[in-house]
Order: structure tokens, then C-alpha cells, then sequence
């Protein structure tokens, strides 16, 4: 069995199939990892959904934070943006079993066998392996309640808390975990997730870090591939892989094969194909 990991499809379906085709991959005995943003900027979110999610138990995607932001327009928290396209979504005769398959995917994975952890944008480095899985785990637990669900969403825009604290608690917390998960790329100096940047790391602003970067990190060690930031691109490091080369940008789309590396990034292979504008 091969274990692939693609990155943000944002909408865009016709260069995953070429990929999957490229490396002729076979749902009965391959798996495929995606790292979260299925939707939304791109040409076919719909499609997008409906392939992963037909996909069943060979594919296994955490969420992203268009995802998230889809489902929360869903909720009629917020309206469609003027760049979204996410109303094919909306308005298709199943969406409401695509938001309800989308809400109940998790925010991290990890996978003994190979040794990765997969999740959209990484792990703040006060968090250890075992601390990102529980507070995935709480946070999954509201959106897969769909009473619980869109009180999550009410709160679930805006930046602070920006420091992790063992002691924050309530939505708080869970803004944090979602922040964290899905949209962070810089930590400050003195620890504190930093939103404002989002351009790649030789341009990053003074006093900001890439949160892989942080020295100390409690999961360094771990390998942890991700997607998230385009500017980025696809890069490779020590402990971490990097998959989001902006494909709904017109760059590329990556995908990885990992589980014949022993969670060593070194040592993955990669395939790309172009995008369109």
C-alpha cells in the first residue's frame, strides 16, 4: 500500500486527477492524505468534495480554514466573500450530506506506521504531539455536534487569543486551536501567533519566525507535512513537508509519497503538475 499527500486543492479537481493518474493510484489498496482547503478560490469545490468524499476510506482529509469558512457560510454566519465560489456547493442537491461528511473531518491525524502527522498549517511550538491531538480532539467534538456547531462558528472568527495557555478555556481555547491548526504560518518573539504575514520566509517581517522554525519547537522531531501557505511553496525540512505551491494561483500542484521514507522528509518523492490560471 502507497500513502500519497497532496496539497490545497482549493476548488481545483482536473490537476488531482492527472496526479492520481501519474502515479496510478488505486483506491483498494492506496491512501491518499490531503492537507485540508478542498474549497473555495478555484473552479470546482464541488467536484472537489464529492471526489474525496467518494473516495471513503481510502482518502483522509483534515480541515482547512476555507473549509471551515464554507461550512460556517453554510450556518449563515457569514455570507459568501466577493472572491468565494462556493455557491455551487451551497446550492447543490447534497450539500447538506457534503457539509455533514466535511464537519466531521478531524483538524490532525497522525499515523503510527508511517511516523507523520498531517493537519493544513502546522503546530504551535508549545504544543507537543500528544497536546495537538487533545485539543483537535475537543474542538472536533463541537463541529460534528450540529447543535454545537454553529455556536463554534459564531465565535469562531478573529485573532486572539494569540499565546497559548493551558489555562484558556471555552471558545477562547477554540479559537486558538483553530487558528493554530488552520491558518498560522509566523510566531512572534515572545511565542504569539502573527497573522499579518504571509509572504515566504526570506521576506518575513522583522521579529517573525516560521513556526517550524522556532527554536525549541515541542514537536520538533515529529515529521509533519502540511499545506496552508503558497508563498512558501513546496519546501522540505528536518522534521517537516511542505505542499501547498499555489495551485488555485496558477502554479503547480504537489503530491508525496510517505510511507517509504521512515518519516524522513529527505527521502520523499514527489510528482507536480500545472495548474491553470
Amino acid at each position: 500500500m502507497a500513502l500519497y499527500a497532496v496539497g490545497d486543492l482549493q476548488g481545483c479537481l482536473a490537476p488531482l486527477e492527472r496526479l492520481l493518474e501519474q502515479v496510478r493510484f488505486d483506491p483498494a489498496a492506496d491512501h491518499l492524505w490531503l492537507v485540508g482547503d478542498l474549497v473555495n478560490r478555484g473552479p470546482d469545490s464541488l467536484g472537489c468534495l464529492r471526489r474525496v468524499r467518494a473516495l471513503g476510506d481510502a482518502a483522509t482529509t483534515v480541515l482547512g480554514n476555507h473549509d471551515l469558512h464554507l461550512l460556517a457560510t453554510a450556518e449563515g454566519v457569514r455570507p459568501p466573500g466577493g472572491k468565494d465560489t462556493l455557491r455551487p456547493v451551497l446550492d447543490a442537491p447534497d450539500a447538506a450530506d457534503l457539509l455533514d461528511w466535511l464537519a466531521r473531518r478531524p483538524l490532525q491525524h497522525s499515523d503510527a506506521s508511517s511516523g507523520w502527522t498531517l493537519v493544513h498549517a502546522g503546530l504551535p511550538p508549545a504544543w507537543d504531539p500528544d497536546t495537538a491531538q487533545t485539543e483537535a480532539r475537543r474542538v472536533e467534538a463541537d463541529l460534528r455536534d450540529p447543535a454545537r456547531r454553529q455556536a463554534l462558528f459564531e465565535v469562531m472568527y478573529g485573532d486572539e487569543p494569540t499565546l497559548w495557555s493551558p489555562d484558556l478555556d471555552g471558545y477562547d481555547r477554540s479559537r486558538y486551536t483553530i487558528n493554530a491548526f488552520t491558518r498560522m504560518r509566523y510566531i512572534t518573539a515572545d511565542g504569539a501567533l502573527e497573522f499579518a504575514g504571509n509572504g515566504p520566509p526570506e521576506e518575513a517581517p522583522s521579529g517573525l519566525t516560521p513556526w517550524f522554525q522556532v527554536p525549541g519547537r515541542a514537536a520538533a522531531g515529529h515529521p509533519i507535512v502540511f499545506g496552508h501557505w503558497a508563498a512558501l511553496g513546496h519546501r522540505v525540512g528536518p522534521d517537516w513537508l511542505a505542499l501547498d505551491s499555489g495551485c488555485v494561483w496558477g502554479n503547480r500542484m504537489t503530491l508525496a509519497r510517505l510511507d517509504n521514507t521512515d518519516g524522513d522528509p529527505a527521502r520523499v518523492t514527489t510528482w507536480q503538475t500545472p495548474c491553470p490560471t
